[in-house]
C-alpha cells in the first residue's frame, strides 16, 4: 500500500497537468471560402501552426462563396460569427473588424507591407487600425477558349480591342462551334464595374458621394442589356438568379461551353486544375471602352472579428499567416497575385503553375498596372457593396423584362441612398 500511494500521487499529478493543459487550449474559428486550392493550402499551413503552438486550436470552417456575402454578416452582427473570416466585402464588414494593432509584436511590419490595402478594411475616418491581411490582390479580366477560336478559324482580337470587337468575334466563334455561351460575365456588380469604369464612369460626385448613373454607366448598362437581347450573352446565366444573387460561369467555361468569360485572376488556379489540357485557354488584355481599358481591382482579406473572446490568440494566428515566408508560400501554392508590398517587389515564384496558368498570371499582372485611380477609389469605398448590389439587382430586372432600363436608372440612386442611410443608423 505504501508503494502504491506514490504511484497514485504521480498519476493524479500527471492527470492534473494534462487536464490543465487541455483547459488552457484556446479555440480560434476561421470561416473560409475557396476559388481553387487555397483552402487546402491554408489547412496545411494551419496544421504547421498547431504543431508549433499547442495551446491554440484553429478550426477551419470552409463554406461556399455565397455564404460569405449573405450569411456571414448576419452571423457576425448577432454575435455568432467566427474569430477570423475571409471576406470580399471589406468595406461592408469593416464595422465588425478587430483592430489587431494593440496585440501585434511588430505593427510596423503590417503598416509597411499591407498599408495600401488597410484602408479597404477600415471604417471611414479610421486611419490607424490593422483589421487583417490580404489573402490575394485580384484584378478582373477575361479568359478565352482559344481552341474554339482555332476551330472556328476566327482571329482573336488583339490588345486595345474594344468590347464590341470582342462581342463580334465571340459571337462568330459560337455560331461556327455551336458553343451555347459566346460571352459570359459573372453576375456580380464588381465584375460589371470593370466595364462601367472602362466606359469612363466617375462613380462619385465632386463631394465624394455616390453618383452612380452617369453617361459611362449608361453605356455599359445599355451594352449588357442589348447583348442579352442579341444572344451575345445568354439569359440562362443572369436569368437563373434574381436580386443581388451572385452567379458565376466557372463550370460552363471549364466544360468548353463559353467562348469568352469575364471574371478575374482568382480563377487561374482553379482552371489550371479543372481544365488541364482539355482545351487551350488564355487570359487576354482587358477590352477597352470609351474611357480606358481598366480592370476592377479587388481581393479577399483575412479579417479578425472584434466579437472574438480571444484577441491575443487571434493575433498570434494572424501574425503567423502574415509572416513573409508563410504568406509567400500561400501565394505561390495558390497561384495568387500577392497583396503584400514586400513580396510584390521581390516577386513570388509559381513553380507549380502550368504553362497556361503562368501565362495568365503575367497578363493579369499587366492588367493590374493599367488599373485606374477611379477603380481603386471605388474598391476602397466603404459602401461599394451597396452600389454593386443595387446595380446588379436593378439591371437584372431590366434584362429579365421586369422593368425598363430607364426605370432602373431612376431606382438605382434611390436604392443606394436608402441603404447607406440604413447602414449609418446601425
Amino acid at each position: 500500500m505504501r508503494a502504491f500511494k506514490p504511484l497514485l500521487l504521480a498519476l493524479f499529478s500527471t492527470t492534473a497537468i494534462s487536464l490543465s493543459a487541455y483547459a488552457q487550449t484556446t479555440t480560434v474559428r476561421m470561416t473560409w471560402y475557396s476559388d481553387g486550392n487555397e483552402g487546402e493550402v491554408m489547412a496545411d499551413l494551419l496544421k504547421r501552426f498547431k504543431e508549433a503552438n499547442k495551446d491554440i486550436d484553429v478550426v477551419l470552417d470552409e463554406v461556399p462563396f455565397k455564404a460569405i456575402n449573405e450569411n456571414l454578416p448576419v452571423q457576425v452582427a448577432s454575435g455568432q460569427g467566427p474569430d477570423i473570416a475571409r471576406v470580399v466585402d471589406l468595406g461592408g464588414m469593416s464595422r465588425f473588424a478587430l483592430d489587431l494593432r494593440p496585440y501585434l509584436k511588430d505593427a510596423a511590419y503590417w503598416d509597411a507591407n499591407f498599408g495600401p490595402f488597410l484602408n479597404w478594411m477600415r471604417v471611414p475616418g479610421d486611419n490607424t487600425s490593422i483589421p487583417g491581411l490580404m489573402t490575394q490582390l485580384t484584378v478582373t479580366g477575361a479568359f478565352v477558349n482559344k481552341t474554339l477560336f482555332d476551330q472556328a478559324g476566327v482571329k482573336m482580337p488583339k490588345e486595345g480591342a474594344t468590347w464590341e470587337d470582342w462581342a463580334k468575334a465571340v459571337q462568330e466563334v459560337a455560331k461556327v462551334t455551336k458553343a451555347p455561351f459566346p460571352l459570359a460575365i459573372d453576375r456580380s456588380g464588381h465584375r460589371f464595374y470593370s466595364m462601367v469604369l472602362s466606359e469612363g464612369s466617375q462613380v462619385f460626385a465632386a463631394d465624394g458621394s455616390p453618383a452612380v448613373v452617369d453617361d459611362g454607366f449608361k453605356r455599359a448598362a445599355q451594352r449588357v442589356y442589348d447583348w442579352h437581347k442579341s444572344g451575345v450573352m445568354s439569359k440562362e446565366l443572369w436569368g437563373s438568379v434574381s436580386g443581388t444573387a451572385y452567379r458565376g460561369a466557372n463550370d460552363e467555361f471549364k466544360n468548353a461551353q463559353v467562348v469568352m468569360y469575364l471574371s478575374g485572376s482568382w480563377q487561374t488556379g482553379q482552371f489550371s486544375k479543372t481544365i488541364g489540357d482539355a482545351f487551350d485557354w488564355v487570359a487576354v488584355p482587358n477590352p477597352c471602352g470609351a474611357g480606358n481599358c481598366t480592370s476592377m481591382p479587388g481581393g479577399a482579406g483575412l479579417v479578425a472579428m472584434k466579437s472574438t473572446k480571444n484577441p491575443q490568440a487571434v493575433a498570434r494566428v494572424m501574425e503567423y499567416l502574415a509572416s513573409e515566408p508563410v504568406l509567400k508560400e500561400f501565394y505561390s501554392r495558390s497561384l495568387f497575385v500577392p497583396g503584400h508590398v514586400g513580396l510584390t517587389e521581390k516577386g513570388v515564384p509559381y513553380p507549380s503553375a502550368s504553362k497556361p496558368a503562368a501565362a495568365a498570371l503575367k497578363v493579369f499582372t499587366q492588367n493590374a498596372s493599367s488599373t485606374t485611380a477611379t477603380a481603386y477609389l471605388t474598391q476602397g469605398y466603404t459602401n461599394n457593396r451597396i452600389i454593386f448590389n443595387a446595380v446588379i439587382s436593378r439591371l437584372g430586372q431590366a434584362i429579365a423584362g421586369e422593368t425598363t432600363l430607364e426605370n432602373a436608372y431612376e431606382r438605382i440612386p434611390v436604392d443606394v441612398a436608402q441603404q447607406i442611410a440604413e447602414r449609418n443608423k446601425k
